[in-house]
């Protein structure tokens, strides 16, 4: 870069290197010599200068050397005013580029700080977003415990009717049983009224422990049908409970639906937050489908428990019978055993053979269940 001024000493330094070098010291050769620093005009006065003080020389030399340093002195003003011709029209023309670019840069710049603010807006709405996709998760992640609660309700339930399932065999395989022993029994009954008559007490005792054993069994199943009554009641109890669970579940899904919706604007700003979301919708979908499958196992839960509410009515209704028939057989073998009684000995004998019976009977059935 070029300085501002330069010394007589420096021009006269490299006016003694181009003499030591054997070359002609021009004003050209002296500036190049400088490292193209300095002003023509300020070397060629500094050159005349020198040349003055050194004097010496002939007359011949000193009138060329004038006329060379006249013609050198307009050839370098007009080298100069060329230059600084150049040098104004660059100037007028750098000028105007600055303008132009300080312009355009005071354009970058408010472009900039809008691009600025709509980037801090930006990053406001995706801290917004992110903080209500976080709230968004711990819902679902809510959902999801509910869900597996759920799931481990509704595996409890199905153990449960599994075991009830287990137990109303249970109740089938005896009462067949009984209603094998009632055959045995009517059968014996009809050999023994066949047989000879002095068999007739030995087999009224044995038809007799038969009846307590039957009664006593009867009561026992009445009892274990109550039980089994109360468990279905218990079981319908948790069945609502978990039906009221999933009910709160779908109405948690409807409510996160509506938050994905208000999210819509939102997730077409940022791509990444639309690739979560859309996972999310898909994950809703499959709880959703997961809920309507658990709601149909909860259906076919209740109409099986409905069914056992039905057949356990079946079967009290069968034992009344039973033990209608079982009075009833029980009164006439005590009527043929004992004969024709007075009219108070026919009240009361019904119902001391009854009580008796039921009391034979009781103890047969407890014996058994032993």
């Amino acid at each position: 870069m070029a300085r501002g001024g330069i010394y007589k000493s420096e021009v006269v330094r490299a006016r003694d290197r181009l003499l030591a070098s054997g070359r002609n010291p021009t004003v050209d050769a002296v500036r190049t010599e400088l490292g193209d620093t300095g002003s023509k005009t300020t070397i060629h006065r500094y050159l005349k200068e020198i040349e003055e003080e050194e004097g010496g020389k002939t007359g011949a030399k000193i009138a060329i050397s004038e006329s060379l340093q006249d013609l050198v002195g307009r050839l370098a003003a007009r080298l100069q005013e060329e230059a600084d011709a150049r040098l104004n029209e660059r100037t007028a023309t750098h000028a105007a580029r600055e303008k132009e670019l300080s312009a355009a840069a005071a354009t970058l710049r408010e472009e900039l700080a809008t691009h600025r603010k709509a980037l801090e807006h930006a990053d406001v709405e995706l801290a917004t977003e992110q903080q209500a996709h976080e709230v968004t998760q711990e819902r679902l992640r809510a959902m999801e415990l509910a869900q597996t609660k759920a799931r481990q309700e509704v595996d409890g339930l199905r153990e449960r009717l599994g075991a009830e399932e287990a137990h109303r065999k249970s109740l089938e395989e005896k009462h067949q049983h009984v209603q094998k022993s009632l055959e045995h029994f009517r059968e014996s009954a009809r050999e023994q009224r066949e047989q000879e008559a002095r068999k007739h007490e030995q087999q009224t005792q044995f038809l007799q422990g038969e009846v307590r054993i039957v009664n006593q069994a009867l009561s026992a199943k009445q009892n274990e049908a109550s039980t089994a009554h109360q468990e279905n009641a218990r079981l319908l109890s948790e069945l609502s409970h978990a039906q009221a669970a999933t009910r709160s579940a779908q109405e948690e899904n409807r409510a996160l639906k509506e938050k994905v919706g208000q999210l819509a604007f939102a997730q077409q700003k940022v791509e990444e937050l639309i690739r979560q979301v859309a996972e999310l919708q898909a994950e809703n979908l499959k709880l959703e489908e997961a809920r309507d499958h658990q709601m149909r196992e909860f259906m076919a839960l209740a109409g099986k428990v409905r069914d056992l509410e039905v057949e356990i009515a079946i079967k009290q209704a069968s034992i009344e019978v039973q033990r209608e028939a079982f009075e009833h057989l029980a009164k006439r073998v005590k009527s043929e055993r004992t004969g024709p009684k007075t009219p108070k000995e026919t009240l009361e004998q019904p119902l001391a053979v009854k009580d008796a019976h039921t009391r034979d009977l009781q103890a047969d059935a407890g014996k058994a269940k032993e």
